[in-house]
């Protein structure tokens, strides 16, 4: 199938991709190529690993007639020897094995016969009347430093070194200083690796400015195979059934004599538009009075490290988990004993047994699944946020209006931790408002990961401060009213603003609150402490830790061996709620309050002005 928007690729065109090795794969329209004609499969499956050698070379930009040496013939070393030749290079090929290097010397190279003895040096200078070689292309795999400080010795003055492979890296300064030679690291294939914009969101690079992409790398390097400059038959010298990939991966790394391993696949049937595995016990049940039937849509990180353990634990059923990589709920099936594992969230949505959803996607999903989920009649959790803007958040209350007796929960966990529990009953009796200061050291997170990305992570404040806004309503028992925020200014050295936020928090009751989201300080500090004063007393929570009092009758500090962040209380509450149909373990008012106040304090930071909250 051809997604939407994707451009230059028709159903039935054969590609070559990055994708995994499975039958079915799905990947973005960046990382495919077509495959010209008079290309057989068997060669096209190198394309990628082949522009991997080719990024390389491009980093060394040699010309014509320059000497390159090749250290490490394995396949992309291989490769690399035949496109140094089709640009007009003299090689010389290093490696240990033999047969590696009369495949080199097949191509046209040169080698080293390493195994007889020689010194690789010796023979690079030789090979340029000791001049001293171009440049050294670093194909290689060891923990060795050694291969560093020849290469550096094998150069001519201002040579240069391209390290494609991995070796030791502590580096000999007078090596490199005399020669003034020139060494960089190779990314994968190309510019646009790594890059969210371009691989995912589909952004390519102009031409004009960045002439050679991973997608055009894979492009030149199908060109080559057509026009016979490259030839990446006799690097194939082993065919194995993908039932028998298992042996395939562990012979590459204890048979030296493993080169190019091709998997072959079984001729398929129709393609399914969704994956579905089944575990023995699957077959259809009934579900009893009470009992709560669980189907997880995600498996991501936080899913398999927190969220099913938590669940796992409860007295719910395991129903189905679903994820968009069929493998990863595929594991989670195993893991957590899930009865069905499915690439389809609608998989979950129509399974008549599930009465109960856990959304734990990305955010951006958030929103649409809660009213779908809501709609099917199903009782629903969703990781916070519950979506990511005041429409999604109205839809998902007209929703809700309709469906009172369904149970909906956001992850907003931090309320059921022993230490917030603690801290509701002691300020139970106060008699004045709350002054509350929640301090966040959030940790640096990277400008292109997907959390900044407005449309699927919502930014930080919205993926994640909602939490704390949400700990100081439960604390205040009371709703927002009004919040004013300020984000750091614009500074040439600061790529992400979202994160380094004070908020300030005014309630009904007249409590105020302050949550400062700093995302620029440094990991050894807490990253969460959360100080609250009133009626001539404090309290001072530390990494849900340790809970000290301050002039509290009775209570001086509340330790526990191990952070409590409060998730198996939530899930627990959550699924007890669903079996005795009780009311909601948070009301949805204060859902909505706690979402409307987080996307007040982000348009407060956008335009400078208070927001009042409905």
């Amino acid at each position: 199938e051809v997604g939407d928007g994707v451009r230059g690729f028709s159903v039935g065109d054969r590609v070559i991709s990055n994708g995994p090795h499975a039958e079915f794969v799905c990947v973005p329209e960046h990382l495919c190529a077509k495959i010209p004609a008079g290309i057989s499969d068997d060669e096209a499956a190198f394309t990628v690993l082949a522009a991997i050698g080719l990024q390389g070379i491009r980093l060394v930009d040699p010309t014509l007639g320059e000497t390159v040496v090749v250290v490490g013939l394995g396949l992309i070393g291989l490769v690399t020897v035949q496109l140094l030749l089709a640009n007009g290079c003299r090689v010389l090929g290093v490696d240990l094995d033999p047969t590696r290097l009369a495949l080199a010397r097949q191509f046209g190279a040169e080698t080293v016969d390493l195994p007889g003895g020689a010194d690789p040096v010796a023979a690079a200078l030789a090979f340029t009347d000791g001049r001293g070689v171009d440049g050294v292309v670093i194909t290689a795999a060891s923990k060795s430093n050694t291969i560093m400080s020849q290469a550096a010795a094998m150069c001519r003055k201002r040579g240069r070194i391209v390290l494609v492979g991995v070796v030791g890296l502590e580096l000999n300064r007078s090596d490199f200083y005399k020669k003034e030679l020139s060494f960089q690291v190779s990314c994968s294939y190309g510019p646009g690796r790594y890059d969210p914009a371009y691989e995912e969101g589909g952004h390519d690079y102009p031409v004009g400015f960045v002439r050679w992409t991973e997608q055009r790398n894979f492009v030149a390097i199908l060109d080559l195979m057509a026009s016979g400059s490259l030839d990446l038959k006799p690097l194939v010298n082993r065919r194995v059934a993908l039932a028998q990939a298992a042996e395939a991966y562990d012979a590459l790394t204890k048979d030296r004599d493993a080169l190019g391993i091709v998997l072959t696949y079984p001729e398929g049937g129709p393609v399914p538009s969704r994956v579905v595995g089944r575990s023995a016990a699957a077959a259809p049940i009934t579900a009893g009075a009470g009992e709560v039937v669980v189907g997880v849509i995600g498996a991501g990180n936080f899913a398999r490290l927190i969220a099913m353990p938590s669940l796992a634990r409860t007295q719910a059923r395991l129903r189905c988990v679903a994820d968009l990589n069929g493998v990863a709920a595929g594991h989670a099936r195993k893991k957590f004993g899930f009865q069905v594992a499915a690439s389809d969230p609608r998989v979950v949505l129509d399974d008549a047994e599930i009465n109960t959803i856990f959304v734990l996607t990305r955010h951006d999903a958030h929103g649409p699944l809660v009213l779908e989920a809501l709609e099917a009649g199903k009782h629903v959790f969703v990781e916070k946020p519950l979506c990511l803007d005041a429409d999604q958040l109205g839809r998902i209350r007209e929703a809700y209006r309709k469906v009172p007796a369904q149970q909906l929960l956001v992850g907003f966990n931090r309320r059921f931790s022993p230490h917030a529990v603690k801290m509701r009953e002691l300020l139970a009796a106060r008699t004045e408002p709350l002054c509350m200061s929640m301090m966040v050291n959030a940790g640096v997170s990277p400008p292109d990961s997907w959390t900044h990305d407005p449309k699927v992570g919502g930014g930080r404040i919205i993926g994640e401060g909602c939490h704390w806004i949400d700990l100081m309503s439960f604390l205040a028992a009371s709703p927002v009213v009004r919040v004013t925020s300020m984000m750091i200014g614009e500074s040439a050295g600061v790529l992400v603003r979202d994160d380094k936020t004070s908020i300030t928090l005014l309630f009904a009751d007249g409590s105020i609150g302050t949550l400062h989201y700093f995302g620029n300080g440094h990991k050894s500090y807490p990253k969460e402490t959360l100080e609250v004063l009133c009626d001539g007393k404090v309290l001072r929570l530390e990494n849900f830790r340790v809970l000290r009092g301050y002039g509290w009758r009775g209570f001086k500090k509340m330790k526990l061996r191990r952070m409590d962040k409060g998730h198996q209380a939530e899930y627990a509450s959550f699924v007890n709620a669903v079996a005795s149909g009780g009311s909601g373990v948070i009301p949805f008012e204060e859902l909505d309050n706690v979402m409307q106040a987080t996307f007040g304090a982000v348009e407060s930071a956008r335009t400078g002005q208070p927001i009042s909250i409905a």
